[in-house]
């Protein structure tokens, strides 16, 4: 008895939990007037947010983080919803007459490929950055598109942007440029089903681009941005912007929106 007790209310905390985690994103989202719509992709169905005023302009498309991955070091979390989806309120920021803001797999939409890898080893596996290229292709972007991704999702724009021809710029945001480099920093373990961004740095030289990195961000390190950097090659179409005060999940609203890329002249 005691048991199913606890069973029932475990399962109606995580219930509410989730319920308020969408509630924060819906105030959000409607604040910038940007509408929900959730994306099939085949095994992942993407909560999106989406505003277009001129569909003949690009699309700045925001990739959200890792979200509530871990309950601890050791420990994943059973929902991966964001507790504080700064992808979103930087996507709330941006007043782009088009703007997109991409959930990761089981952010905020469920479905039957939900797993816990999918938001642990697997995060940046072939199958989701395929969803991800998928869910830029049902946002009909003639224009074509200007990838913004925080954290984890600066992982999943980076590898989207090296197999499309369609991407403009790219900023990351705290990114993880080098999930393999912060494993390794952190002493944890490798993710071989995984995609690593710093793997592509050298076909995404040409695109435009510039990598927000904090002075005081523990959890990405400024060297993961200036490693990706040292990938690329030719440097004309990269900068690396540092807030010597910026946490990894804290001062970025206040420069944002940063200004989208461009290459500088030979």
């Amino acid at each position: 008895m005691h048991i199913l007790v606890l069973a029932t209310l475990a399962a109606s905390l995580t219930a509410c939990a989730a319920q308020d985690r969408s509630a924060t994103a819906e105030s959000i989202a409607a604040t910038a007037g940007l509408r929900r719509v959730v994306i099939k992709t085949g095994p992942f169905d993407l909560t999106a947010y989406v505003r277009v005023r001129d569909p003949a302009q690009p699309v700045v498309v925001y990739v959200e983080g890792d979200g509530a991955a871990w309950r601890s070091r050791s420990e994943p979390s059973q929902d991966p919803t964001p507790r504080h989806p700064m992808g979103l309120r930087l996507a709330g920021l941006d007043r782009s007459p088009n703007v997109a803001y991409l959930a990761r797999p089981c952010q905020y939409s469920w479905g039957s490929a939900c797993k816990v890898a999918y938001w642990t080893d697997r995060r940046f596996a072939e199958e989701v950055i395929a969803a991800t290229s998928t869910a830029l292709d049902q946002l009909k972007a003639t224009g074509g598109f200007h990838l913004v991704g925080y954290s984890g999702g600066a992982a999943v724009a980076a590898l989207a942007a090296a197999r499309r021809s369609d991407v403009l710029s790219l900023r990351s945001v705290a990114g993880n440029l080098d999930s393999e480099g912060i494993n390794r920093h952190h002493g944890v373990s490798a993710m071989p089903a995984s995609l690593n961004p710093i793997d592509v740095a050298p076909r995404l030289a040409h695109l435009p681009q510039t990598h927000l990195v904090g002075g005081d961000d523990k959890v990405v390190p400024p060297f993961i941005a200036e490693d990706f950097v040292s990938r690329l090659g030719d440097k004309r179409c990269v900068t690396i912007t540092r807030l010597p005060k910026a946490s990894h999940d804290d001062g970025w609203e206040s420069v944002w929106p940063a200004p989208i890329p461009i290459c500088r002249s030979p």
